[in-house]
């Protein structure tokens, strides 16, 4: 038996079982049929679809836009049912100790008169408010830029760079991108910044260097004085694509790393730079993919190479779990840490001082904003770019900008 049969079935088991309880609440509501069938048909189409890409597609082609279409509207008909099953089943549940109670005992219970119906119409209810927020992420949501400023101080920032400010930008996946009038709204506020240097923190693409042949122009426009800064991500080094040999993955990666000097950023692989200011300097180290069960490319010591324990560091190293495992406890002090990698899942609630929550959470300790530990600091930034859902909810695509202040 193929390996993909038992999945198959699963899948298909918790499907029918989703759809038997969300039928249940438009049947409880309305009796016309062309409402209760056509709901039938749209979840229909979204899962045959979805199944049909999922069993045609070709590994050598990576992530496809088909794809993301796919899994997103899998996801736009899947959660809005998740909700109803619960508060359905919820119900069910009291009704079923309500005939035990009364089996059990000599008094008879009795449901409420319309309590079906009424947890019906609430299930639905509520409900609609993911199905307005996918359908809002998908179409508008995963262009909505957001700009967000730090002000951080530290004591051993030398004077010169007082007020020096950086953008950090990261997750491109330029692979995913259908829009080329929003992708140039987001480069134009990052250049709004007016920011010292421009810090790129990996995932250019999602499988293919040609993925981003038709963006380079656009984001060749990007300015700082300073200069622009890149490290690799996970995506660039073409692991998640299915490769007729070894020569065509390693030509792939090589034609990955070209692309930043096209769109006029210094890549760094286990290097770093100095960045000199009225006789003072910074440091500038960028690592490439470090990630706990993911592409281990990045080598800190060989990066930090003649760089001394006193000078000031700014480390750009993809993926926040390096940080958390590697980099904040190493008595090397980097004093602050760039990453990117989460993209916050690209769902959550977000209200500054109230709530922060994504799944995200339960997989990265540091998955979005900054974190300090040990007098060091790491940005987790929530990406430019998204990447296998077609949107985002919530969790908005983001231009970080940090300035530095001596305390």
């Amino acid at each position: 038996m193929p390996r993909w049969i038992l999945p198959l079935l699963i899948i298909s088991v918790i499907i029918i079982v989703f759809e038997i309880y969300a039928f249940q609440a438009i049947k409880t509501v309305t009796k016309n049929k062309f409402i209760r069938y056509g709901w039938l048909l749209v979840g229909t189409v979204a899962y045959v679809n979805f199944f049909y890409v999922m069993l045609t597609s070709d590994r050598s082609s990576g992530q496809t836009t088909q794809f993301q279409w796919a899994f997103g509207m899998l996801l736009l008909v899947l959660i809005p049912k998740l909700i109803i099953l619960l508060f359905m089943f919820g119900e069910d549940m009291v009704r079923w100790i309500q005939k035990g109670i009364s089996y059990f005992s000599s008094s008879e219970t009795k449901a409420l008169a319309g309590r079906r119906t009424f947890i019906a119409k609430l299930a639905l209810g509520i409900a609609a408010i993911p199905f307005a927020s996918l359908l809002y992420g998908i179409f508008k949501g995963k262009y909505n830029y957001k700009v967000l400023k730090y002000q951080l101080e530290f004591d051993d920032l030398p004077e010169a760079f007082d007020g020096f400010t950086i953008t950090q930008i990261t997750d491109i996946h330029s692979g995913s991108f259908t829009d080329k009038e929003e992708i140039q709204y987001g480069v134009d506020l990052i250049n709004e910044q007016k920011s010292d240097v421009i810090l790129f923190t990996g995932d250019i693409v999602n499988n293919f260097a040609k993925e981003m042949d038709q963006w380079i122009p656009v984001f060749s426009q990007l300015k700082a004085p300073v200069g622009k800064y890149s490290i690799l991500g996970n995506h660039d080094y073409g692991d998640y694509s299915k490769w007729k040999s070894e020569e065509a993955k390693a030509a792939n990666f090589e034609a990955i790393k070209e692309i930043h000097p096209k769109i006029g950023f210094d890549l760094l692989l286990n290097e770093n730079r100095f960045i000199e200011k009225d006789g003072q300097k910074i440091a500038l180290i960028g690592v490439e993919n470090w990630g706990k069960g993911f592409n281990q490319a990045g080598d800190l010591k060989k990066a930090s190479e003649g760089i001394e324990k006193g000078d000031f560091k700014v480390l750009m190293s993809h993926d926040p779990s390096h940080w958390e495992y590697k980099v904040k406890k190493d008595d090397f002090n980097y004093q602050l840490t760039l990453s990117g990698h989460t993209h916050g899942l690209q769902f959550g609630i977000e209200i500054p001082g109230i709530i922060k929550w994504s799944p995200a959470k339960y997989v990265y300790k540091q998955w979005a904003g900054l974190y300090k530990e040990f007098g060091r600091y790491i940005n987790v930034n929530r990406g430019f770019g998204f990447h296998a859902f077609p949107g985002r909810v919530g969790i908005w695509p983001e231009i970080t900008v940090i300035e530095l202040k001596k305390a």
